[in-house]
């Protein structure tokens, strides 16, 4: 029997997400809003939440005037999401590493390390290649991912949230090409605890530069934090790397609507 992928079902627990999203609203907010300052979008802009979650970051998006799609792996997280649609926003179930529409999108965006978690790196090229596919010649790309170095420096081994009366006990550790995390969830509702396990590959910025290069996009800028100063490979908590689709690079792809996600690590 095929192992099942740890997000599958990590993703549409509800654990997950107090975890992760329910104390940090406003600074991914503040942090989209300074993002579209630095890029200056054109008014109306149709733009690509890619692991969009419930969609916290394409609602904010919406909000500036841009059209906003989100797709997520999480069929929970975008039945979620979906009470948000309005003309300018809406979301699918859609798996990242699968076609989705071509040559549509004047940005696309991958926030807070939702990238990295499948297994080999022909699936993390397919994501690249949909991600490039979807953008209009010209279009840009942001990915906001760990920074490698920065987080094998500063690793808290183990800690112990407490968040709406739910335990969170988390066990990190590394290995060489993966960065590693225990969940244990002990809740009055649960009649035992739960364990998930996440996984997340150890991308470089020259990992990512080729990725990136490889499907016709070229990085122009790199950011080490939320408040856009340089990236410093020791000093800097995050990887955030503006590409843009190359001008005479233009391809087609199938606009289907089948199945991708999002959290920090």
């Amino acid at each position: 029997m095929a192992e099942k992928a740890w997000y599958k079902e990590w993703f549409n627990s509800s654990f997950y997400h107090k975890l992760y999203f329910e104390r940090d609203e406003k600074e991914a907010e503040a942090f989209i809003k300074k993002l579209v300052q630095h890029l200056h979008p054109a008014p109306g802009s149709r733009m690509l939440d890619v692991a969009c979650g419930k969609g916290r970051h394409s609602k904010t998006l919406a909000s500036l005037g841009f059209t906003v799609t989100g797709i997520d792996i999480s069929g929970d997280s975008i039945a979620y999401a979906r009470q948000f649609e309005k003309d300018n926003l809406d979301f699918f179930v859609h798996d990242m590493r699968l076609p989705f529409w071509g040559n549509y999108f004047h940005y696309a965006f991958n926030f807070f390390t939702s990238f990295g978690y499948f297994k080999t790196r022909r699936e993390h090229d397919n994501a690249i290649r949909t991600i490039a596919r979807s953008l209009k010649p010209g279009g840009k790309f942001v990915i906001d991912y760990l920074n490698v170095h920065y987080a094998e420096e500063h690793l808290i081994y183990n800690e112990s949230k407490v968040i709406s009366g739910t335990n969170y006990a988390i066990h990190r550790w590394e290995d060489e090409t993966h960065f590693n995390k225990k969940i244990t969830v002990t809740d009055a509702a649960l009649k035992q605890p739960l364990e998930y396990t996440e996984k997340v590959a150890k991308f470089s910025l020259g990992d990512f530069t080729d990725m990136l290069s490889y499907q016709g996009m070229q990085v122009q800028e790199v950011f080490g934090d939320y408040q856009f100063n340089s990236y410093d490979v020791r000093k800097t908590p995050r990887l955030i790397v503006i590409a843009e689709k190359k001008s005479n690079h233009s391809d087609y792809s199938s606009s289907n609507t089948l199945t991708s996600h999002k959290r920090q690590w």
